[in-house]
């Protein structure tokens, strides 16, 4: 039985994952209480939508680990990831767009198995000043935030790769790097020969924001999967309120222009912000920049799902004649159709997962199984954006 998810596109989950674990100082865990503290959740109201704020985790401190150098806090790192992946389930299940405020990147792996306990395949726009494709073997440091995408992809620490029992948690053709403006020595070698979608900073000067994140989109969703999408707030050139804060890479402008593009794709199954870390923000402005930000790109997102719905959805008069005159015309025929499995609209997707829903559940049960999944090119383009 497949399971149909009808989003109701002015619902905000917000989720808070206070964890510096994965990250190589404190501070990062703080990010969810000061953005909320900073005005967020009266923002999103503000624009239109309705937020349920269903809290914070429980607290992962970084720590130093001399007894793991290649791979630090991991105890910490899974604790955090096991109590959220099951919030994000709730959250994806209740029809809302899960808004994840995290300190650390590990947090990525947890929303992306959260997402999949719905949807079979999810891919992933990870934006971020860094790559993150380190692991035990190559890291200098020991920082698993370092390796969030490896781990994503199946390599790296053994706990890790096995908090999905199917490892990889996104293929690589799936995940689609945006704004990296540092890269290892190690990292570069592994880009040479990896069909990981990467349009580095450079990338995306050279193509435009907005164009680059198109041409990112249409990569990994050529398959009609839904996305998470990652912003990671060092992407921002001179964004100073981070553990590790850069010049160059994108400006705060291009930032907002790819972000638009991505906040307006009916696909996109969750959205986490991390990499805030409120100690290095004694003014505020940091927080204020994140909000006014997220503010700017949830609303065009609602404006524009709210019309797609609009441009489908027939008058209500015209729409019931339709279907009596169908209905007295083939009886059958009109028994038939509601047996099929109806096509997927803006704000609905196609889950693989047969549930238990609860009457309180925004969601309905087809008796339809899902479709096979469409066979897949191993043709990869070369170039920077392969």
């Amino acid at each position: 039985m497949a399971v149909k998810i009808v989003r109701q596109t002015n619902k905000i989950t917000l989720l808070g994952a206070p964890t510096s674990a994965a990250a190589m100082s404190a501070g990062l865990e703080g990010a969810p209480t000061a953005l909320r503290a900073a005005g967020l959740v009266d923002r999103l109201k503000t624009i239109g939508y309705a937020v349920v704020d269903l809290g914070d985790d429980p607290v992962q401190l970084y720590k130093p680990d001399e007894e793991s150098p290649r791979a630090r806090n991991l105890t910490r790192v899974l604790a955090s990831l096991e109590a959220l992946k099951p919030r994000v389930e709730q959250a994806v299940k209740s029809a809302a767009l899960p808004l994840i405020l995290a300190g650390d990147c590990s947090v990525a792996l947890a929303t992306v198995a959260g997402a999949r306990r719905y949807f079979r395949k999810v891919s992933m726009i990870y934006m971020d000043r860094d790559a993150d494709l380190n692991t035990p073997a190559t890291t200098t440091t020991g920082c698993v935030d370092g390796m969030v995408v490896s781990h994503l992809a199946g390599r790296g620490a053994a706990e890790m790769v096995r908090f999905w029992g199917e490892p990889p948690l996104v293929r690589e053709p799936d995940l689609a790097l945006f704004g990296v403006a540092r890269l290892d020595p190690s990292e570069e070698q592994l880009l040479r020969n990896s069909p990981l979608r990467r349009y580095l900073a450079s990338d995306v000067k050279r193509d435009g924001p907005a164009a680059a994140a198109h041409a990112a989109i249409d990569r990994i969703r050529g398959n009609g999967y839904q996305f998470v999408l990652h912003f990671d707030v060092d992407v921002i050139a001179d964004f100073t309120a981070t553990n590790y804060p850069g010049t160059g890479g994108l400006s705060l402008d291009a930032v907002r222009e790819a972000l638009l593009v991505f906040a307006q794709q009916p696909e996109l199954a969750a959205i986490e912000v991390t990499a805030y870390n409120p100690t290095k923000d004694p003014d505020g402005s940091g927080a204020k920049l994140i909000i006014d930000l997220l503010a700017e790109v949830l609303a065009a997102r609602l404006k524009t799902l709210q019309a797609a719905e609009a441009a489908i959805a027939p008058p209500p008069v015209a729409a019931a004649a339709a279907a009596a005159r169908a209905s007295a015309a083939s009886p059958e025929k009109n028994a038939s159709a509601q047996d099929a499995t109806p096509a997927t609209a803006p704000g609905e997707a196609w889950s693989s997962d047969s549930l238990d829903l609860g009457s309180d559940a925004t969601a309905s049960d087809d008796a339809s199984d899902t479709a096979s999944d469409a066979s897949e090119s191993s043709e990869e383009s070369s170039g920077s954006h392969s």
